[in-house]
């Protein structure tokens, strides 16, 4: 008997799919080495960088991240599909330096993304990286969708958000996942005076002045309150959340992988980009955490 295929398969989560980059390190120090990737949204990012050998220099990137540097990203443009037509972030994956074609990695690869039209998830195994991973970030109502062979696609999230499904059709012996959402609180909008951050504040500012005026306008004449209401990436995300997570525990009864790495990343929404290094160290944590079901994985096979 020949040694097992290998799946890992690289969950969507936003921000805290940083702590991708903190599995993928634990696991190597612990010689476990995938045979394929297949990444949904920010899995589909780190999985693309990993396996073209660019984790260092996304790894850098991230850790070096502060609000100001996430604005510098945003493009807002009403009229894309979402907030965020996000061409600069294209260019920031083009910096990265990323081969151009799947069929150029390294690693067996496949991202996650959902067709608008059919309501069905798309596995982009061939092609370009860049349009791919750019595809599988497409956050409904923040960043605009993708046409990719003449179909508009939105966030893998929406549909296969932990895609070990997609590890087995590439043949994976055993699937190792990886959730970045396992545990986590909500964020209660309570404290008294708390400013909306400067992410939120950069992209307000880029919005076309009568939508900006109108905003201010509303937001004047409110009544002061003792607590905030949540703002419009605070109900974006956290709806976001709540339907990713009902359909992940539905994929996951019906195809459980072999071993399941949780992350908990308590009160860390999915656009707190700039906390990279929390997420990356509870990642190499997790890893720790299932040492005794990765010390012998052929056990599954």
């Amino acid at each position: 008997m020949g040694k097992p295929k290998i799946g890992l398969a690289l969950g969507s989560g936003g921000a805290r799919g940083w702590a991708h980059i903190g599995v993928l390190r634990a696991l190597e120090e612990r010689g476990v080495v995938p045979d394929c990737v297949a990444g949904c949204s920010m899995g589909a990012l780190v999985g693309a960088a990993y396996v073209g050998g660019r984790l260092d220099a996304l790894e850098d990137w991230a850790l070096s991240i502060t609000n100001r540097k996430i604005a510098t990203l945003i493009d807002v443009n009403l009229l894309s599909g979402g907030l965020i037509e996000a061409k600069n972030v294209v260019k920031f994956f083009e910096k990265l330096g990323i081969p151009k074609q799947i069929e150029d990695l390294s690693i067996p690869f496949a991202a996650v993304a959902t067709d608008m039209r059919s309501g069905r998830e798309v596995w982009m195994r061939e092609g370009s990286v860049i349009e791919a991973m750019r595809a599988s970030i497409a956050l409904p109502g923040i960043i605009s969708p993708v046409l990719r062979d003449n179909r508009w696609l939105i966030d893998g999230g929406i549909t296969n958000p932990l895609p070990v499904s997609v590890c087995r059709a590439m043949g994976a012996d055993i699937v190792i996942a990886v959730n970045p959402e396992a545990k986590k609180h909500s964020v209660m909008w309570t404290q008294e005076k708390e400013e909306p951050n400067e992410t939120w504040q950069s992209i307000k500012a880029s919005l076309p002045l009568a939508v900006r005026s109108a905003y201010e306008a509303v937001s004047a004449a409110a009544k002061p309150q003792r607590v905030r209401p949540p703002n419009y990436f605070d109900v974006v995300a956290t709806s976001i959340d709540v339907m990713i997570t009902q359909i992940r525990r539905s994929r996951l009864i019906g195809d459980p992988p072999h071993v399941l790495l949780d992350v908990n990343l308590d009160d860390f929404t999915i656009l707190e980009f700039n906390r990279a290094k929390e997420a990356i160290e509870e990642g190499r944590a997790c890893v720790g955490r299932a040492d005794e079901a990765l010390s012998d994985l052929s056990k599954y096979a």
